[in-house]
């Protein structure tokens, strides 16, 4: 299969290349610099430049590939500008998708988050409506026009990733989460999280190659408050134990991979966020 990986050199793209690449498909993927595209094609694939903003920097990576397949991976959280990751998900994923149906590519598949199911008391299965509270209404806008964007493709497949850990992410030692931990910036309260591990989220993207259009919950099997997971990364990684408080927002509730697992027979590597915590601790 002909497969081109929009943001190619992030987290989740580092990882899924060089595995697109062994399992025998012809991949291209972009990158926004020229480093970026030459470490894709040292892993085996062949490195584009691509703005994902600018629609004739699109076209020309369609029309340099003609790939049968697209797999979204974009983001712009390296540096935490939320404002240009939503720029991405409410411009460039329509611009992609566009290019793409103009190109005769079939499928998508999407990096979409799990976090976005209105308030309940339990794991959200993809059942759950989104969210339409105001107050998250920034950050909705741009997984809505994200997801309905790939719909608009013959053939879909939506991945709400749950947060991701790991090599090149915010919660690898040493980064963002360690700093906030060290500086006291981060409370352990009530707020449930669903994690996936970079490299469950990339095999996650191999796999939905095969699956039947639709949104799908790509999390581990342990939702956790943060009155669990946080105090286990601090010792885990050597940093200040945070201080306690009680409540969460409904929206902070988890999601559920029953679909992933028992319909999909997607299983995670990492099963729970202890186990992947403590490995990248080493």
């Amino acid at each position: 299969m002909r497969i081109l990986v929009a943001g190619a050199t992030g987290a989740i793209g580092r990882l899924l290349v060089p595995s697109l690449v062994a399992a025998g498909h012809e991949v291209a993927g972009t990158s926004r610099t020229r480093e970026g595209a030459e470490r894709i094609t040292a892993a085996g694939a062949r490195g584009l430049r691509m703005d994902a903003l600018d629609p004739g920097s699109v076209g020309a990576a369609f029309a340099g590939f003609a790939p049968e397949t697209l797999v979204f991976q974009l983001t712009a959280l390296g540096g935490k500008d939320f404002a240009a990751n939503a720029r991405i998900r409410s411009v460039g994923t329509p611009l992609l998708v566009d290019a793409a149906l103009a190109a005769g590519v079939r499928r998508i598949v999407s990096q979409s988050i799990s976090w976005v199911y209105e308030p309940g008391d339990t794991p959200a299965e993809e059942t759950v409506p989104l969210d339409a509270d105001p107050a998250r209404a920034g950050m909705m806008a741009g997984v809505r026009a994200l997801e309905d964007a790939s719909a608009r493709m013959p053939e879909h497949v939506v991945l709400r990733y749950g947060t991701l850990y790991g090599p090149g992410t915010w919660y690898a030692p040493g980064e963002w989460i360690a700093q906030q931990l060290r500086e006291g910036g981060l409370v352990a309260d009530d707020a449930v999280t669903s994690f996936c591990h970079v490299a469950d989220a990339a095999a996650a993207a191999v796999s939905a190659l095969e699956w039947p259009s639709g949104a799908v919950n790509i999390v581990d099997d342990e939702p956790a408050a943060a009155k669990e997971w946080l105090p286990f990364l601090a010792a885990a990684y050597g940093e200040p134990a945070p201080p306690t408080a009680e409540g969460r927002q409904g929206w902070q509730r988890g999601a559920s991979n029953r679909k992933a697992r028992g319909e999909l027979g997607w299983v995670p590597i990492h099963r729970s966020w202890r186990d992947g915590l403590a490995a990248d601790a080493g």
